[in-house]
C-alpha cells in the first residue's frame, strides 16, 4: 500500500501542479507555460498507470471495482485522451479545463474509502477490463466534449451580447470549439457502444443473460440513445454550434447520474459492492 499510496500522491499533485500550467498559459498567454503543463500531464499519466499496475498485482484483478479506483480510473482515461486531442488540434487552452478535472477527480477518490477490493470469482473474465476500458474511455470523451459545449456557450454569449471580457481573447473560436465537441462524440459514441456490447457479453458469462434490465444497464442505454440523437442530427439535420453544445451538456449530465448516482442511489448488480466477494 505504501508504494501505491505514494504512486496515487505524486500523480494527484503532477496533476494540481499541470493544472497551474495550463491556466497560467490561458490568462498569461504564455505557450511555454501550456508545454510545460502538457510534459506534466504526460509523466503524470505515466506515474498513474504505474499505480494501476500495483494495485492491480494486489488485488489480483481489474482495479476498478470501487467508487475510489473508479475516480481514479476517470481522471487517468481523461488525462489520455486530453493529451491525444491535444495531439490533434494542439488546443491547450482545453487543459485548463481537463487538467483541473482530473486534479478534482483524483481528490474525490482520495476522500473516498481507499479499500482494495477483491473482484468476486463468478465476475472474473477477460472482457471484464475490455468493458471497463471502453466504457471509461468513452466517458472521458464525452466529458471533453461537455468541456468544449461550455465553453462554446460562453464564447457564443459574449459574441451575441457584444460584451468582450479577457476570456472572449482566451477562448478558441467557435468553429474549432464546435469541431472539438463533434470529434469527442464521433470518438466517444463507439467506445460506449463497445462498452455496451462488451458489458452484455461480460454479464452473460457471469448471470447466464445478456440484459436484465438493471438500472445501470438502463440508464447507459437511455445515455447512449441522447448521444445517438446528438450525432444522428449532427449527420443528418446539420446540428451545429449552439443546440449541439446544449445537447452535448444535457447528455453528460445523464451520463453523471449513469456512472455515479446508479451506483450510489440504486441497485443491481452493478453497485460497487456486487463487485467484491461476496
Amino acid at each position: 500500500m505504501g508504494t501505491m499510496n505514494l504512486l496515487f500522491g505524486a500523480t494527484t499533485l503532477i496533476y494540481l501542479l499541470a493544472s497551474i500550467c495550463y491556466l497560467v498559459a490561458m490568462l498569461g498567454k504564455r505557450s511555454q507555460v501550456g508545454r510545460a503543463g502538457r510534459w506534466m500531464l504526460l509523466a503524470g499519466v505515466i506515474l498513474h498507470a504505474a499505480c494501476f499496475g500495483v494495485r492491480h498485482s494486489t488485488a489480483g484483478g481489474t482495479p476498478v471495482t470501487s467508487l475510489h479506483e473508479s475516480l481514479a480510473f476517470f481522471a487517468w482515461c481523461l488525462v489520455l485522451l486530453f493529451l491525444l486531442l491535444d495531439l490533434r488540434f494542439h488546443l491547450s487552452v482545453m487543459g485548463a479545463f481537463a487538467a483541473p478535472l482530473a486534479f478534482l477527480l483524483m481528490i474525490a477518490s482520495a476522500l473516498s474509502p481507499n479499500v482494495v477490493v477483491q473482484l468476486n470469482p463468478v465476475l472474473k473474465s477477460w472482457l471484464f477490463p475490455v468493458h471497463i476500458v471502453f466504457a471509461f474511455l468513452g466517458n472521458a470523451a464525452f466529458a471533453l466534449s461537455f468541456g468544449a459545449g461550455v465553453m462554446y456557450l460562453i464564447q457564443n454569449r459574449m459574441l451575441k451580447s457584444k460584451r468582450f471580457t479577457g476570456l472572449y481573447q482566451l477562448l478558441p473560436s467557435l468553429d474549432i470549439l464546435d469541431r472539438v465537441n463533434y470529434t469527442c462524440l464521433s470518438v466517444g459514441f463507439p467506445l460506449m457502444t463497445l462498452g455496451i456490447i462488451s458489458g452484455a457479453f461480460w454479464a452473460n458469462t457471469a448471470w447466464g443473460t445478456y440484459w436484465s434490465w438493471d438500472p445501470k444497464e438502463t440508464w447507459a442505454l437511455i445515455t447512449w440513445f441522447l448521444y445517438a440523437a446528438l450525432l444522428h442530427g449532427r449527420l443528418t439535420v446539420g446540428w451545429r454550434g449552439r443546440k449541439a453544445a446544449i445537447f452535448s451538456i444535457i447528455a453528460f449530465i445523464f451520463l453523471l447520474f449513469t456512472f455515479l448516482g446508479v451506483n450510489l442511489l440504486l441497485g443491481g448488480y452493478h453497485t460497487f459492492e456486487a463487485f467484491a466477494i461476496l
